[in-house]
């Protein structure tokens, strides 16, 4: 039987959820969606969230909320999704790229200082794959040249390091809730921050800057809304936070399922030649949203036709993002520019990874995985 990339859980206690959201009255933003907030604030152990459409939705805002925006430079990774360097964009500032560990693929903190100029202001480290980057350095950076710090925590809802959760250490973390990621309502995301006046603002420009909602017409009558400030439309509806609600009660196990696979993982790929995987930081708690490997033994492209011709489900995360064709024609960037996030891009792939898949799906993948480089298979 095929092996898919990825395969959520969701089921009866989603459905449920959503139905009592569909007798109700309120399908946008509404209690579910406070309910929502309230229950992720506590489980980072922030003082707020706000539930938006998407993790790009929260940086954007993010950005724009912390006053920056045209003229502006904002350090990052060119290892990540597009959307880390396209909130950035969107908020009217320019990225600046800094190059990432040889051994993790995250952002690498003693590159940064080289990069600062008197335009920079604000960093956004990303958690790549689950394995928090080095906040305590960053941290430190970040307040000696008065810098802002805004975590792109998409992969990490479950991590910490160094005794920090996302959002610990910065202004705010933004969180992914897409259809593969560990808390998942197909297309959503969120902020948390321990700032209220940051995460008032942002939900006031996540509804159009509108200060009444259809919840509170509907609550307490119609009366005018006025437009306080300019806003976007990235707001979180009820339906999306009813998917998100049930799924709070069996995150930890999950995780700890996650983690058992990654183990496995780590334990069948050992050896195997030109496969290497990425190192787990002393400190570490890892979220476990992707299991990556990096092939040298054969061409990663190869090795991908290979496994979707033995019907394994495989994806890339990622390729730089400098040399995304956008990108290149509007800052010139080339190969070269960035070369460990361009060997990590040349050579990383990530294969099956969910709870439920069990022991044996991993242990065919590995298989497959060690017979295409030992020319068996």
């Amino acid at each position: 039987m095929p092996i898919p990339f990825y395969r959520h859980d969701l089921g009866q206690e989603e459905l449920d959820a959503v139905a009592e959201v569909l007798r109700g009255e309120i399908l946008t933003t509404g209690d579910a969606v406070r309910e929502f907030e309230r229950r992720f604030a506590a489980y980072l152990q922030r003082r707020r969230a706000v539930g938006m459409s998407s993790a790009t939705g929260g940086l954007h805002l993010m950005l724009t909320a912390l006053g920056i925006g045209p003229g502006d430079e904002v350090i990052t990774t060119p290892l990540s999704f597009i959307a880390t360097a396209t909130a950035i964009v969107q908020a009217g500032a320019t990225p600046v790229f800094v190059d990432v560990e040889e051994d993790t693929g995250n952002l690498d903190a003693s590159r940064i200082e080289a990069a600062i100029t008197p335009r920079t202001r604000a960093i956004i480290p990303v958690h790549l794959y689950g394995q928090m980057v080095d906040m305590v350095a960053i941290k430190a950076i970040a307040d000696h040249h008065g810098l802002e710090i805004i975590e792109d925590a998409a992969h990490c809802v479950e991590g910490a390091r160094d005794g920090l959760r996302p959002g610990e250490a910065s202004a705010g973390a933004c969180f992914s809730f897409y259809a593969t990621k560990n808390l998942s309502c197909g297309e959503g995301g969120a902020i948390a921050t321990d700032r209220a006046d940051l995460a008032d603002s942002i939900a006031l420009m996540s509804v159009h800057g509108m200060n009444k909602t259809a919840a509170d017409r509907q609550r307490h009558g119609y009366s005018h809304w006025d437009m306080e400030v300019f806003g976007w439309k990235y707001n979180m509806s009820n339906i999306q936070a009813a998917l998100l609600l049930p799924q709070f009660q069996r995150l930890d196990r999950k995780t700890e399922e996650r983690r058992h696979l990654a183990v496995r993982y780590t334990e069948l790929l050992a050896g195997i030649p030109g496969i290497t995987l990425p190192v787990i930081r002393p400190g570490c708690d890892h979220a476990w949203h992707l299991f990556v490997i990096r092939s040298q033994a054969m061409a990663r492209d190869a090795m991908v036709e290979r496994l979707i011709e033995a019907k394994i489900g495989v994806a890339v995360n990622y390729r730089p993002i400098h040399l995304m064709r956008w990108f290149r024609d509007r800052w010139d960037y080339a190969p070269g520019d960035f070369p460990v996030a361009e060997r990590w891009g040349d050579e990383v792939l990530s294969v099956p990874f969910y709870p439920g898949m069990g022991d044996q799906t991993v242990a065919n993948v590995a298989d497959c995985i060690r017979a295409m480089v030992n020319g068996t298979c």
